[in-house]
C-alpha cells in the first residue's frame, strides 16, 4: 500500500501498528505545527501513558549528549526500546536546527529499537521546543518504553522541562560555577537527579558537597520520600552512567505511585491553555491576509487604527472573533 505522506487518517493507524516511516512523518507534521497537529495528538493520546519520560538538561558542554548515549546503551542492554527527542537550537532566520551534534549517538542509529529525532526550538524559550511534549507522546504511543528528552543547554531558561518529563536529571560540570549560580538558574527546583559530570576535574567533589548541603536545606515540596541524589560521572568513559539511569528509573516509579492528583490536574489544565493559545494564534495568522480580520489589520498597518484598538476590536466583537477563529489552513 502506498502511504499518503500527509494523510493522518492513513499515518496514525500505520504508526500504531509499528510503522517507523509513519511515525517519522507524523513527527514532521507535529514539528511543523500544521493545522492537523491538535487532531493528531488527540487521536493518539489514549495510547499514551506507558513510557517513562526522562529529561536531561544543563549548561552547554556539560556532556548531556554523551550521557544520553550511555543511557540508551544501558536501556538497550536491558531489552528496553528507547525514543530520543534531541532539542536543538535553531536559526532565527530559517527556523532550522543549527547544532545537529548527534554524532555521539550515531552508534544507535541503526538499532531498530531506538528512534532518535532532533527537533529545533524555533525560537521558543526554555530550551524545550513547543512540539517536544507532542513528539515524546508520539514515541509513547508508538510503544517506546523510555523517552529521553535532551534539551538545549541554555542555563536559566531550562525550567519548562519539568512540565514535560517525569524525571529531570540536571547535568553540571565543575566549571558550571558555585551552587549560588545553580540556585539563581532555578535548577535546584527542577532537578530530581543531579549529576556532576567530568568528575575527574578539579572542583568536582566540592561541587557535589555544596549541592548536597543546599539540598539538605531545601524545604520539602511534598514529593513523597524522594531525596534528590547528587551523582558523579565520567560519561566519556561510561563511568557512573548506570547509577544515573537507576536513579531516574527509581524516581519515575516514586513519581508514578505518589504523584498528587492535584499536581497532575494543574499540569493538564495548563496544557489545555497552552494548546488553545497556540491554536488561536495559528488561526488568526492564517486569516491575517484574507480572512475576517484582514481589513482591520490593513487599517492598523496604514495607521488609521492603533494596534491596541485593533486588538480590542477583535476581542470585543464576538462575531468577528468567531469568524477569525473558524479560519483553518488545513
Amino acid at each position: 500500500m502506498t502511504m499518503r505522506k500527509r494523510d493522518p487518517e492513513v499515518l496514525i493507524p500505520a504508526m500504531l501498528d509499528g510503522d517507523r516511516i509513519a511515525l517519522a512523518r507524523l513527527i514532521t507534521m507535529v514539528e511543523n505545527r500544521t493545522a492537523a497537529t491538535a487532531s493528531i495528538m488527540s487521536r493518539v493520546y489514549a495510547k499514551c501513558g506507558h513510557a517513562l519520560t526522562v529529561g536531561i538538561t544543563g549548561p552547554p558542554g556539560a556532556g548531556k549528549s554523551t550521557i544520553t548515549s550511555c543511557l540508551i546503551q544501558h536501556l538497550r542492554d536491558d531489552g528496553k526500546s528507547v525514543g530520543v527527542v534531541a532539542i536543538d537550537p535553531s536559526s532565527p532566520f530559517s527556523g532550522g536546527s543549527v547544532l545537529g551534534d548527534r554524532i555521539r549517538m550515531q552508534k544507535h542509529f541503526l538499532d531498530p529499537e531506538v528512534f532518535i529525532r532532533s527537533v529545533s526550538t524555533r525560537g521558543t524559550h526554555g530550551g524545550l521546543a513547543r512540539c517536544g511534549r507532542d513528539v515524546a507522546r508520539l514515541f509513547d504511543a508508538f510503544g517506546k518504553d523510555v523517552v529521553v528528552i535532551e534539551t538545549v543547554g541554555v542555563g536559566q531558561t531550562e525550567l519548562d522541562i519539568m512540565e514535560v518529563a517525569d524525571t529531570v536529571a540536571v547535568v553540571l560540570v565543575p566549571e558550571s560555577g558555585d551552587t549560588v549560580q545553580v540556585m539563581k538558574a532555578g535548577l535546584l527546583e527542577i532537578a530530581d537527579v543531579f549529576v556532576v559530570n567530568k568528575a575527574d576535574r578539579d572542583g568536582a567533589l566540592r561541587m557535589r558537597t555544596e549541592l548536597e548541603m543546599m539540598l539538605s536545606l531545601k524545604t520539602n515540596t511534598g514529593e513523597g520520600t524522594w531525596r534528590v541524589p547528587v551523582l558523579m560521572s565520567q560519561a566519556s568513559k561510561a563511568e557512573g552512567t548506570m547509577e544515573i539511569l537507576e536513579a531516574c528509573l527509581a524516581h519515575g516509579e516514586v513519581c508514578r505511585s505518589a504523584e498528587a492528583s492535584e499536581n497532575r490536574a494543574r499540569r493538564l489544565r495548563d496544557e489545555v491553555l497552552e494548546i488553545c493559545e497556540e491554536e488561536i494564534m495559528r488561526r488568526l495568522r492564517a486569516g491575517a491576509d484574507s480572512g475576517a480580520i484582514a481589513e482591520l489589520l490593513k487599517s492598523v498597518g496604514s495607521g488609521d487604527v492603533d494596534p491596541y484598538r485593533g486588538a480590542l476590536d477583535i476581542l470585543e466583537d464576538a462575531d468577528l472573533l468567531a469568524k477569525a477563529l473558524r479560519c483553518n489552513d488545513a
